[in-house]
């Protein structure tokens, strides 16, 4: 099995936090499992936290979805918290194609009625709640908060012990507060972080589970690859994911080029 991890770091492969990275995923993965791990070549990939960034991004993840297909990945797993892309990349291709937020939404619904939301940044927050709505789960969130941070202070943290240390103290008196407001299971919304809690063996806080969403990224990755495997489906394609066909699926590959819409 061969799936395709996508970051929204730059290069992410060759930096401190693709080092990290990789380490969570390779402990996680199934042996037999090849996860390949690949971030942005064709921006800046400084951050979605701006909606101007995020556009940027956005277009290169659709179209290495598309390569994803074309290259025999059995899944191809959108690895930021703003789940940029997922659905223009489960239209155009035919693997299954899952995201970090929400898949931690999901997963959350099977241990525990209410979940605790903790962001990278107050900024940030209403971008995850936009993917909170999306999925119709504003009824199951106790509250959301950001940490005491920025983009390039996480950054820095990859690298400086004892500015991760931070992180991580203030994300768990965030998800004290969260668990006094309600939730019983809390998910960090954000990759930063979630490596450096996966990195402390973090997991869980007076018995509620902390989600780590790379680690259920890639299991649900792994688990859909297998059911379409067995099933040979696992994306609608009947109303909302359906591809374009005949003379107009020829029209468009004329424009955008012969490789869109691989598999169609």
């Amino acid at each position: 099995m061969k799936l395709w991890y996508q970051s929204l770091a730059r290069e992410t492969e060759s930096t401190p936090y693709g080092a990290i990275l990789k380490r969570v995923i390779d402990k996680c993965a199934d042996p037999g499992t090849e996860v390949v791990l690949r971030g942005v070549h064709e921006s800046a990939g400084i951050g979605v936290h701006y909606r101007f960034l995020e556009y940027h991004d956005t277009r290169e993840v659709i179209y290495n979805a598309m390569r994803a297909e074309r290259e025999g990945f059995d899944a191809f797993l959108i690895g930021n918290a703003s789940d940029s892309g997922i659905l223009a990349a489960r239209e155009v291709t035919n693997i299954p194609v899952l995201a970090l937020t929400e898949t931690s939404l999901l997963v959350s619904c099977m241990m525990g009625a209410s979940v605790g939301l903790i962001t990278v940044s107050d900024k940030w927050t209403p971008r995850i709640m936009e993917n909170v709505r999306r999925l119709g789960m504003e009824s199951r969130v106790a509250g959301a908060e950001g940490l005491n941070t920025s983009p390039l202070e996480l950054k820095k943290a990859m690298v400086d012990e004892r500015l991760r240390d931070n992180v991580v103290a203030d994300f768990m008196a965030s998800a004290k507060r969260l668990l006094d407001k309600g939730a019983e299971v809390i998910i960090p919304a954000g990759g930063d972080v979630i490596v450096f809690l996966a990195e402390a063996g973090i997991y869980e806080l007076e018995r509620a589970p902390i989600v780590n969403g790379i680690v259920e990224l890639v299991k649900m990755g792994e688990l859909a690859a297998r059911l379409r495997k067995y099933t040979g489906r696992f994306t609608s394609k009947r109303f909302g994911f359906s591809a374009p066909s005949g003379d107009y699926l020829e029209r468009i590959r004329k424009f955008y080029g012969a490789d869109v819409y691989p598999g169609v």
